[in-house]
């Protein structure tokens, strides 16, 4: 940790400093758990009501924020400048070895490239390309002739390239099919623990550039994501379905295979997506709908069995009207 002056760091994370700048800090934690000589942040509104109990020495806010309680750094993005105070007092990761250590396995006609680091207990099996800069922890493993990227961060449990799931059935009996194409994971890319991304059947299963995958996510044969995708965790995509760039897909979401989500979609934790959804759309569900219209159709839900009862009186008064 890196202890510095309030008015040290606001210039080297470009936030606006009020309040007194001779205050140093040393590390960053939450609004309720911080204490004096560290500094905290509010990124969102539900933590406000923690501002006035917090003891941190300082505090990043947005730009407009009227909190003064305790030094202030204000920023446009207070999330963004968050990160950058992160890196500022702690610096980035320490990996206790580098390079590859002496009980991964990496087969002979694998390529690693330079600063890699390569935990124990990762498998690199043959013709895989993994390239500058990436981390492999302990017990990732990465099938034949699979291709990473620059910077691409693999944590622990992690498999890519396991042969997707593809059988012809006839007579009762599934005959596997087998999965020939690979995995290509593209630059910058973080991928969290015990996730399965598949070996294509035919051609590449793509993950694309700084796109981020949460821990316990599972991506079938042949899907395609474009760059700066998000997928939280237990999230699920079917084989062969394309995501474009910048897709968020909430936790436990489960896309079905062969559809297509366009650029810039959203869908929403636990939404089911059985259909392709254009770009810009934002769904909730299951089965999905836009979000207007779903939020219409489940608060109605709730209401179900008030309307249910109204129904039954009403037929009851038009039996007793009949009988007149």
């Amino acid at each position: 940790m890196h202890s510095k002056t309030l008015r040290e760091l606001a210039t080297e994370i470009g936030a606006d400093l009020v309040g007194d700048g001779d205050v140093v800090v040393s590390s960053v934690n939450t609004l309720q758990d911080a204490r004096p000589g560290q500094l905290s942040f509010l990124a969102n509104p539900k933590y406000e009501k923690d501002l006035e109990s917090t003891q941190a020495s300082g505090v990043i806010v947005a730009a407009n924020s009227k909190f003064d309680r305790v030094p202030t750094l204000r920023a446009k993005d207070p999330q963004l400048t968050y990160q950058r105070a992160v890196l500022a007092l702690h610096g980035p990761r320490r990996h206790p070895h580098m390079g590859v250590h002496p009980q991964a396995f990496v087969d002979a006609t694998a390529s690693v490239g330079e600063g890699t680091v390569i935990y124990p207990g990762a498998y690199v099996g043959p013709q895989v390309r993994i390239g500058r800069d990436c981390v492999l922890f302990a017990g990732v493993i990465v099938y034949e002739r699979c291709a990473i990227g620059d910077r691409v961060v693999i944590h622990g449990g992690s498999v890519i390239g396991a042969d997707g799931f593809g059988y012809a059935t006839s007579a009762g009996v599934h005959h596997k099919i087998p999965q020939v194409g690979n995995v290509v994971i593209e630059d910058d890319v973080e991928i969290g623990a015990n996730c399965t991304i598949d070996r294509a059947a035919l051609g590449s299963t793509t993950v694309g550039k700084g796109s981020k995958i949460d821990n316990l996510v599972t991506l079938g044969h042949n899907v395609r994501t474009g760059p700066g995708c998000i997928i939280v965790a237990q999230a699920g995509v079917a084989g062969s379905t394309t995501l474009g760039h910048h897709v968020v897909l909430g936790g436990q979401a489960g896309i079905a295979g062969h559809i297509e989500l366009g650029d810039g979609v959203m869908a929403a934790a636990q939404c089911g997506v059985t259909n392709s959804v254009e770009a810009g759309q934002i769904v909730i569900g299951s089965p999905h709908l836009p979000i207007r219209e779903g939020r219409r159709a489940y608060a109605l839900v709730r209401e179900l069995p008030e309307l249910l009862k109204r129904i039954k009186d009403l037929e009851r008064e038009v039996e007793k009207l009949k009988t007149k």
